[in-house]
């Protein structure tokens, strides 16, 4: 008989973190801990900073939706949740014009839980409200792991509804495209390692986090000309992508492909790609084409990271 352990949950969330701003705050800002709340959100989280100024007050996480121009707050209370941090959310949210608003609490008290869902369901469908419980847990004596359960998240549903009153069949196309892609692609353990799932959306582009707010990797679909793209999107920084050309053949000897190099000096973007022609109706060769972008996703993450 194998002889199984028991899972006890620690209540007292100070006897990990004594401070909120000294100890957890800090510690959530850290790359690794954030991701873990990132993919409970179903988001990809860059760190603008901590203990960010909005007038006298400080919230306690300033981000930003990596890959987009989402500013995301996020506020931290290691105890029940309470009418004075609802207060400050509203405030923070406010005074940073933030598109997603996260509470991190020890417990959600079912008036608060209430309110965000009042929130979502009034506020424009481009606002967002998340309130998420932080969980710990240990075996024994083992080490102690943390969970981050979302209790109440914007009501997709009818958010979607309203996103997509008019939708066009192309912009269903899309939207069927990527939901079949995050079913496929994250139950690959290497590629679930290196990205964080996104939410599938009409877009033409889903953004994976390559771990710096200057870029980012963007995987796209563009029916007009059947063509499938992975890219390194530098948003605004005509200097990173000079010294990323400056090792152009080292980069492309590691990822194995020739890329198309486009600077667009008349634009504040730059561009650095691979693609191939698909055909998007060909359901049956949607692993095949999965599998192409998985793999030079990650390839292009692996091979530009150590340059930037």
């Amino acid at each position: 008989m194998i002889n199984l352990g028991k899972l006890k949950e620690i209540k007292d969330l100070r006897k990990v973190w004594p401070h909120e701003a000294l100890d957890f705050t800090p510690w959530l800002a850290e790359d690794d801990n954030l991701a873990l709340l990132a993919d409970a959100v179903g988001l990809e989280i860059t760190l603008d900073e901590t203990e960010s100024s909005v007038g006298d007050f400080n919230v306690d996480i300033y981000a930003t939706e990596t890959g987009t121009d989402k500013k995301i707050i996020i506020e931290n209370q290691l105890e029940d949740t309470n009418h004075d941090h609802l207060g400050k959310l509203i405030t923070y949210a406010s005074g940073k014009s933030a598109d997603i608003i996260i509470w991190v609490v020890k417990r959600a008290r079912e008036e608060h839980r209430a309110a965000i869902e009042w929130l979502n369901n009034h506020t424009d469908e481009n606002i967002l409200f998340f309130l998420v419980e932080i969980k710990l847990y240990q075996i024994g004596s083992s080490d102690i792991a943390v969970k981050f359960e979302v209790v109440e998240k914007p009501n997709d549903w009818t958010k979607e509804i309203k996103r997509n009153v008019n939708n066009s069949p192309t912009l269903q196309a899309r939207y069927d495209y990527w939901v079949a892609f995050n079913d496929y692609a994250f139950k690959n353990s290497n590629f679930s390692k290196t990205f964080n799932k996104r939410k599938a959306s009409t877009d033409h582009w889903m953004t994976l986090s390559i771990g710096s707010s200057a870029c980012a990797i963007t995987i796209s679909q563009v029916r007009k000309f059947n063509h499938l793209i992975v890219e390194l999107y530098i948003s605004d920084d005509k200097e990173l992508y000079h010294r990323l050309y400056d090792n152009k053949v080292m980069i492309e000897n590691e990822i194995g492909l020739q890329l198309e190099w486009n600077e667009l000096p008349e634009k504040k973007a730059s561009r650095i790609l691979a693609y191939q022609t698909v055909d998007f109706d060909n359901k049956d060769d949607w692993p095949n084409q999965f599998d192409w972008l998985m793999d030079v996703a990650v390839k292009i993450k692996k091979a530009f990271k150590k340059y930037i």
